[in-house]
């Protein structure tokens, strides 16, 4: 058995769903919230029924952090086995799960070494870090070798995307109510990154066929790509998929990439209908965001300049 154990959320999105069991991972699932309806995401929950439930309609669902007493009765579990314990999760800026991981950790202080990691990411970004991670674990690398390659993978985590609705980017205080109305009036589909773990507005688009080509313009900037997941809301593949898929064939020829549907936690976030595209760098590339999203954050500046 591995001297370290590995602990991450139910946010973490994973190649093969059977991994955690297969590697001794421990996911403690965040809590979607419908109105007064809690459901463990992962458990009550999945990916499919959220989706249908969202389409319903209803009350714009909500996710809530595990509490500091779950994951202290987690690392109590784990520490029985006298290893230690690195917990990786969901970027602190997206969730408070980090948060009340630390808490849950003081409370089991001295009984064995934990270490927590912000991954500055989420879902398949995550659970590509958990997954080296309990490989190392697996191989019988020490808790600080596997920090170290930890943290030499995030910032080579890329994360874009695009919305359909702004109603649950505002529902999760990610941008202004009244921003999200008149995004809504005005047809605007924003154009998303994660960086530094926040979530951060690239451009704007009118419609899905431009959003799309904006997906294919980001990944053709990198050179080396190690992994990369495509994010739908959906388990067949759409107009927006192919045409992706069909773009992306272009651009790397030979090359086939995986098509996920994204986790209802993100889904309280960027909502039905959105698609996004997560990338692993490989090594030997340089640690800075590609070109497209530094010029595009350059339109942005000048074009606030410019209304300003």
């Amino acid at each position: 058995m591995p001297t370290v154990r590995i602990v991450t959320d139910s946010t973490a999105h994973f190649m093969d769903p059977d991994f955690p069991a297969k590697h001794g991972v421990t996911v403690v699932p965040l809590t979607i919230q419908f109105g007064q309806q809690d459901l463990l995401e992962g458990k009550d929950i999945d990916a499919e029924r959220f989706f249908q439930r969202v389409a319903a309609g209803g009350p714009i669902p909500t996710a809530l952090a595990p509490t500091p007493r779950q994951f202290a009765a987690v690392y109590e579990q784990a520490c029985r086995g006298n290893g230690d314990i690195l917990s990786i999760h969901v970027s602190s800026k997206l969730s408070r799960t980090l948060h009340n991981a630390r808490l849950g950790a003081d409370e089991v202080l001295g009984r064995c070494k934990i270490h927590l990691i912000d991954s500055l990411t989420t879902s398949f970004g995550l659970g590509l870090l958990v997954e080296q991670a309990a490989l190392a674990a697996a191989r019988g690398a020490s808790q600080e070798d596997i920090v170290r390659i930890v943290r030499g993978m995030v910032p080579r985590l890329y994360a874009v995307f695009f919305i359909e609705t702004m109603e649950f980017l505002a529902k999760a205080k990610r941008i202004g109510k009244a921003q999200a109305v008149l995004g809504s009036m005005l047809g605007i589909k924003p154009f998303l990154t994660l960086e530094d773990g926040d979530i951060v507005p690239m451009e704007k688009v009118r419609n899905r066929q431009q959003a799309v080509e904006k997906l294919v313009e980001f990944v053709a900037e990198f050179s080396n790509i190690e992994h990369l997941a495509i994010l739908q809301s959906g388990l067949s593949h759409t107009d927006d998929t192919r045409l992706l898929l069909e773009r992306l064939a272009l651009e790397f020829p030979g090359r086939s990439w995986p098509v996920f549907v994204y986790s209802p936690s993100l889904g309280t976030i960027v909502g039905p209908h959105a698609m996004g595209v997560v990338v692993f760098e490989g090594e030997g590339e340089p640690e800075a965001p590609p070109a497209y999203a530094a010029r595009q954050r350059d339109e942005e500046l000048r074009s606030r300049r410019a209304k300003g």
